[in-house]
């Protein structure tokens, strides 16, 4: 069987980048997490995403956090290091909007089932408090599977979000999220499965922080706004910054397969 040297050198070279650029898994959480900092403005930034996160129920200022985390895909697919600044706040918010749709979109099945669980789950309890102790533990059994699948379905969701969100950066057309013949060997790579992993510790990472300071009653949880908007726009980078070693379709790099 004959090998193609040059498709092997390009798996080997996307499989590669996380090591070649940051030193491996740590270095590139590392450099996931000094991100950020290296806007001149990070200050600014930092505290006008962190009063957005503290409003973000207020839906406006969370169309506006989902543009920015757009634009740090777009910076960074690009290979700009420097982080974005908050401005044109009309066509962030556009962007945030159109990246709700496309996360919508994605989650209804995982919420679709969370909900019939529930709602099974609370129908058998209630038959079961009338009397019918059988169905009551059916309701109960069916509402734990319901759980199972539905967190199954929830983590599939949050690993094909990022490159569908990141892909859509590209464009700012909302088909650019679903387009799965670009998409999917993306998906599929070990490339994309390491830099998510290195993704998902940044936001662990993130999220230990935020409990941390949510020990503390109400200051704690202002705190915690502004970190986990800090971490999330470190998460999000690791995505864009490595965007090059992934299997994009038509690219002289994705000839060869490093599917998972």
């Amino acid at each position: 069987m004959v090998t193609d040297k040059g498709d092997t050198g390009a798996r080997t070279g996307r499989e590669s980048a996380l090591a070649e650029e940051y030193g491996g898994m740590t270095g590139a959480i590392e450099s996931a997490i000094r991100y950020p900092a290296e806007s001149d403005d990070v200050v600014k930034t930092v505290l006008i995403g962190g009063v957005l996160a503290v409003f973000s129920f207020l839906v406006v200022p969370l169309f506006v956090l989902a543009g920015y985390l757009v634009r740090v895909f777009d910076r960074t697919v690009a290979g700009d290091e420097v982080p974005p600044a908050f401005d044109e706040f009309s066509e962030m918010t556009v962007t945030g909007i159109k990246a709700t749709v496309i996360g919508i979109v994605y989650g209804f099945v995982p919420l679709a089932v969370g909900i019939a669980a529930v709602l099974v789950g609370v129908a058998g309890v209630g038959i079961g408090v009338a009397g019918d102790g059988a169905v009551a533990g059916l309701g109960v059994l069916v509402a734990v599977v319901g759980g199972i699948v539905w967190f199954a379905l929830a983590l599939l969701v949050g690993y094909l979000l990022p490159a569908a969100l990141a892909n859509f950066a590209q464009t700012r057309s909302i088909g650019s999220g679903f387009d799965v013949g670009t998409l999917k060997p993306i998906w599929t790579s070990r490339s994309y499965a390491v830099a998510w992993v290195t993704m998902f510790a940044v936001l662990l990472i993130g999220g230990l922080v935020t409990a941390v300071l949510n020990a503390v009653p109400i200051l704690g949880t202002v705190a915690g706004a502004f970190v986990g908007f800090y971490f999330s726009v470190a998460a999000y980078s690791v995505i864009g910054r490595l965007w090059s070693s992934f299997p994009v379709p038509g690219d002289v790099r994705s000839g060869s397969s490093d599917a998972v």
